[in-house]
């Protein structure tokens, strides 16, 4: 596995030399300097290798005494139309008389700013920056009084996503490796990693039906099953970084999501003993030549199961993955980048091992009893595949199913005489028929199956008031901001992300950030269908993947480093915000 893991990163960085387009810092992109000639002051902005600046984002400003915007009287070259955008491709020379700020506002001391923001041809857009400059005038006269003259060295907050890829970029090796590994044990307790739990516990239960389980067996089979699982993430993330092209995205469309609950609905009427799933006879033949053949017949299974479990059933974006992703996209360098995808991916699947160590250790012998714990996994497989329809069928559609299951398993389950299985059934049986009553209310969340009645009551009137505007493409979104006098907030969701939904339900419903919101005007891009103009979209703001919040303020300036990857609680949420926005 070692050697296998080492060819493919040495394959995919010695790909990526083809692919390194010569991204440029910053630094190196955007040469900047302030001069003081003579009775003006000259800004000069020397630009890269097919660097261009976006027209609307070059301002010129007076900061100090007051803020005063004076882009329109001062000299800048004419732009030119590229892409459908009014751009820059020429060195900027900006020059700003002492006599004009002596005609904005008479002062003896001055800061000067100016703003802009440009791209590369190459694909890559850089963040909006700005260069400050203090200037001390003779407030009798418009000539210089040398005894102060600074430039001011600023540099933007960086956003989560950002710091995350600037540390790969400058810090030790091992020290990244190791701190993406700890990114990996933080999120394995999302919700990107639940699903897979009962899928590797249905795995270790089905081996041992044939077999004793022993700690070491349960340990190697949930090993596998994480190898692949990393694989799968690292394979991805790679492509998604050096390509712009997400694999996770693209497999979360509604004939790959129904296939894969198609084949969970299998896997459970498997477990209710109807039927066994194997491996044809011809492969299985092949494959018994060797003396472990049985074991690598499951092996192959399992790791096919981790692989796909990763790509369908848990795409995550969180600032870790998405900072990697952005590295590689910056860099080109897959090998590190790699790394530490699967660094944070084995971080992810530590829970998993435990659980193959666990299950193997206190597995008791096989049984009768093994049967019946078969038929409670075939419930959570169907559970499962319900959970997947969640992100292609119709919400009440989904409330029904959930109820039917419910329903169904406390009629299944009511074979057990035992007295602890009775009173199980029965509570399940109760929220199946109270999910029912929920469903032909209208409601559309299993956890709050009476939502409507307490609408209706005014109990959780206060979660209620956000109002999103949808849209489509870039040119809509640029209408949008311009016609907004308060800050604008957009939010990138799409129907199969589980995380886009604890943001609607969990964040977006806290009294608190309410409030807060109320203050913004709040645009919404739908990237379920992953279409060109999501694709767009996602790569103009740097969004791997939903979810993902940008913010721009009331000057219409996107505050890059309140840029919100990932699921965040409201406290977390209102911490950001409040920093940027008061």
């Amino acid at each position: 596995m070692k050697k296998i893991l080492l060819l493919l990163f040495i394959s995919l960085y010695a790909f990526s030399l083809d692919l390194q387009q010569g991204f440029l810092d910053p630094d190196d992109a955007f040469k900047k300097e302030f001069k003081k000639e003579n009775d003006k002051v000259v800004f000069t902005l020397n630009l890269g290798k097919d660097i261009y600046l976006y027209d609307d984002k070059l301002k010129v400003f007076i900061n100090k005494p007051s803020k005063i915007d004076i882009t329109e009287e001062v000299n800048i070259p004419e732009p030119i139309e590229y892409d459908g955008f009014i751009v820059h491709f020429d060195n900027q020379k900006i020059e700003i008389p002492f006599s004009l700020l002596k005609s904005k506002v008479n002062s003896g001391s001055y800061e000067l700013e100016v703003e802009f923001q440009g791209c590369s041809k190459a694909g890559l857009c850089y963040a909006p920056m700005s260069d400050k400059y203090n200037l001390q005038l003779d407030s009798s006269s418009s000539t210089t009084n040398e005894v102060t003259d600074t430039e001011i060295d600023t540099k933007n907050d960086l956003n989560e996503t950002d710091t995350i890829a600037n540390t790969l970029k400058n810090g030790n090796m091992l020290l990244v490796l190791a701190t993406f590994f700890g990114f990996g044990l933080l999120l394995s307790f999302t919700p990107c990693v639940f699903p897979m739990i009962p899928i590797l516990s249905s795995i270790i239960v089905g081996a041992s039906q044939n077999e004793k389980m022993t700690a070491g067996k349960g340990f190697f089979l949930s090993l596998i099953y994480v190898l692949a699982m990393a694989m799968a993430y690292t394979i991805a993330g790679v492509i998604a970084g050096l390509f712009g092209a997400n694999l996770q995205v693209a497999l979360q469309n509604p004939y790959v999501l129904t296939v894969f609950a198609a084949i969970f609905i299998a896997l459970a009427f498997s477990m209710f003993g109807y039927f066994r799933i194997e491996l044809p006879q011809s492969i299985q033949n092949k494959i018994n030549k060797s003396t472990d053949g049985k074991e690598k017949q499951g092996v192959v299974g399992i790791a096919i199961m981790g692989f796909l479990s990763a790509l369908i059933v848990g795409p995550c974006v969180a600032p870790p993955l998405a900072g990697a992703l952005v590295y590689i996209g910056q860099t080109g360098d897959a090998v590190l980048g790699g790394l530490a995808l699967f660094v944070l991916s084995m971080g992810m699947g530590m829970p998993l091992l435990l659980i193959g160590l666990g299950a193997g250790k206190f597995m008791p012998k096989p049984g009768g009893w093994m049967d019946s714990v078969s038929k409670v996994f075939g419930i959570i497989m169907l559970a499962i595949a319900v959970w997947m329809l969640d992100r292609v069928l119709d919400a009440s559609i989904v409330m029904f199913l959930w109820s039917a299951l419910f329903i169904g398993a406390a009629i299944y389950l009511n074979i057990y005489k035992h007295i602890v299985a009775q009173v199980i059934t029965v509570l399940i049986f109760l929220y199946g028929v109270t999910l029912f009553f929920g469903t032909v209310s209208g409601a559309t969340n299993p956890l709050k199956p009476f939502e409507k009645f307490t609408n209706a009551s005014g109990i959780v009137t206060q979660t209620q008031g956000l109002k999103f505007s949808y849209i489509k493409n870039i040119e809509e979104l640029d209408l949008a901001i311009k016609a907004s006098s308060k800050p604008v907030m957009l939010d990138f969701y799409a129907d199969w992300c589980v995380a886009c939904k604890e943001l609607e339900e969990i964040t977006f419903k806290d009294p608190e950030v309410i409030n807060k919101l109320q203050g913004f005007t709040l645009l919404k891009a739908d990237v379920t269908k992953n279409n060109n103009d999501d694709k767009a979209l996602q790569k103009k703001y740097g969004i791997v993947g939903p979810p993902g919040l940008i913010f721009w303020n009331e000057d219409n300036n996107e505050i890059k480093a309140s840029k919100i990857v990932g699921y965040k609680n409201a406290k977390d949420f209102l911490e950001i915000v409040n920093k940027y926005f008061k």
